[in-house]
């Protein structure tokens, strides 16, 4: 049993505590909440709580769309066992007895929180009344013909100056000299015609003038409406997010304005606190329980942008949890981060190398670009240690990048020239790469074929990518289906464009091949590593624009299945 002793405050309420009779002894240390194998004490909780799910009728419309659920085994003093959870309002609630409560109950009708929403629903509903009115809308529309009757005056009356210019030169191209009272006549008329243009122009600007008037004063009130709402929501949401006062094993506490306060954005999104672990662990600290392990899964179906599998485990969400976390787990004795090997040393294999570029097989694990953690190292700092390219050298020698988790072919360059024109090609898509890929399961599309699915960060889950019909950005993969055996499928792809986590998503989303990278630690499940490796690599030397390809080993004759030796 974990020794660690929880300084927490007498609690005021029994939590919802659920027996747990496995026969399995927990693990010496808590569960890292980013990389995770269930342990099976959390697969016998997360059964029981799917056999919960199944008996509630009121929740089939929000599983038919999908939750995550979570599960927590606790110490107590009878024993082992465990709690439940759910991210967010579960049928619009976030009180159902079986599970734990949340941190903070912002859906008290008679709360700050639920007035505060209210006043800013009527805001709305005054902003939206505002723009949708008929004054609004006939307003517009006297605006817009004004505007167009002003036009096509302003346009006769340079027609008429055109055409009278144009008289004037056919007379003074027949040759016949002019007297002095036609050359007056002439100039009067120019004269004349200019200055009932601006006539014209004035008469339009003021027939317009009184109509946008009072078009900028309906704008002036709907910017000073939008000003207080934004102004209300955010003292609202700050407000509320002081409310979540977060507690760790070392019975210290912190709101989430505070947790947030360093991280790169400066604010917690909006949602932090509702997610599945910090309910979990706040409930426990809260009752004086200890943590023994957690796991997080998937129950129900997945919208088209989703790539979440039913009944699948999956890890803590980086943006809201991974700073609520790294606080909350103070106190624990925590797994290590199995992706977090000691990395401070490192090689690359040198496939080709001259004095303008380089190509190498960067290792699964290493990063591309040197990352937060000082001791991980990265292809861009060896290859710089290489070449001798230290300050004052700035030029960026990385042209283009591959995930840490995934291996093979890079191009480097050795020269600011040959970094530009490398790029250039990456740019315009002149570049051929093939990946191979184990994929976790049996894939039942045809054996060839393109996957077009645009892609889009997951702004709640970063670094996650999204499927975004309506706002993603281009990605097509074409793939080569190999074989299958053992539940396992081998597949070559081809991408046609460079979107971050393309592969991968397109392996794992339903609409693509349906089957995850083996050991995709975001779309998938966890093995020894992430089988996908750049296996070859088609590109045009910076110098003499020579095609070159290059290959490295097949990554199928190293995969063994996890267990075999």
């Amino acid at each position: 049993m974990n020794t660690t002793s929880l300084h927490i405050a007498a609690p005021v309420s029994l939590p919802p505590l659920h027996p747990l009779v496995a026969g399995v002894a927990p693990p010496p240390r808590f569960t890292y909440p980013f990389c995770y194998e269930p342990h099976p004490l959390c697969v016998a909780a997360a059964r029981e709580v799917q056999r919960h799910i199944a008996r509630s009728a009121e929740w089939r419309d929000d599983i038919e769309r999908g939750k995550m659920f979570g599960v927590l085994v606790v110490e107590t003093h009878e024993g082992m066992a465990f709690l439940a959870a759910y991210s967010g309002l579960l049928a619009g609630r976030n009180d159902w007895p079986y599970f734990v409560p949340p941190v903070y109950d912002a859906q008290q009708p008679d709360g700050h929180f639920k007035r505060e929403e209210a006043r800013i629903s009527a805001l709305n509903a005054e902003i939206r009344a505002l723009e949708e009115s008929e004054d609004s809308r006939r307003l517009n529309a006297d605006i817009e013909a004004a505007r167009a009757e002003s036009q096509a005056a302003v346009d006769m009356a340079r027609q008429r100056m055109a055409q009278a210019k144009a008289r004037r030169d056919r007379r003074r191209e027949t040759g016949v000299p002019l007297s002095d009272e036609e050359t007056a006549q002439m100039t009067r008329e120019s004269q004349y015609l200019k200055a009932e243009l601006a006539r014209v122009r004035r008469r339009c600007a003021a027939a317009c003038s009184e109509l946008e008037e009072r078009k900028a004063s309906l704008d002036a009130r709907l910017q000073q409406l939008r000003q207080r709402r934004k102004a209300m929501s955010d003292a609202l949401q700050q407000w509320l997010f002081s409310r979540y006062v977060m507690l760790n094993a070392r019975g210290e506490e912190s709101d989430l304005c505070q947790i947030f306060r360093d991280t790169r954005s400066g604010v917690p999104p909006a949602g932090s606190g509702d997610c599945c672990a910090p309910k979990l662990l706040q409930c426990a600290y809260s009752h004086g329980l200890r943590p023994l392990c957690m796991a997080e899964f998937w129950w129900g179906g997945s919208e088209s942008s989703e790539l979440r599998v039913h009944g699948r485990y999956y890890p803590a969400c980086r943006s809201k949890c991974l700073p609520i976390l790294t606080f909350m787990l103070q106190g624990l004795a925590v797994d290590p981060d199995p992706l977090a090997a000691d990395t401070a040393g490192g090689s690359l294999r040198y496939v080709y190398e001259d004095e303008w570029m380089a190509v190498v097989d960067k290792p699964h694990g290493m990063l591309s670009v040197p990352g937060k953690e000082a001791s991980r190292c990265s292809v861009e700092q060896l290859v710089r240690e290489r070449w001798g390219l230290v300050a004052p050298v700035k030029f960026p020698v990385i042209v283009h990048r591959l995930d840490m988790d995934t291996s093979g072919l890079m191009v480097v360059a050795r020269t600011e020239e040959a970094y530009h024109r490398l790029q250039r090609q990456f740019l315009n898509r002149e570049v051929s790469k093939c990946y191979e890929a184990v994929l976790d399961g049996t894939v039942s599309c045809e054996p060839d074929g393109c996957i077009s699915l645009p892609l889009a960060p997951d702004e709640a889950d970063r670094p996650r990518q999204r499927v975004d019909m309506a706002g993603g950005k281009e990605a097509r993969t074409v793939y080569h289906i190999l074989s299958s055996r053992q539940g396992r499928t081998f597949v070559r792809l081809y991408p046609l464009t460079g979107r971050t986590h393309q592969l991968r998503v397109h392996c794992a989303h339903r609409l693509g091949l349906s089957c995850a990278i083996l050991g995709d630690p975001l779309y998938g499940v966890r093995d020894r590593r992430m089988w996908l490796n750049a296996v070859q690599l088609t590109l045009r030397h910076p110098a003499d624009g020579r095609l070159m390809t290059f290959r490295t080993g097949s990554l199928f004759d190293s995969y063994v299945p996890h267990g075999e030796s």
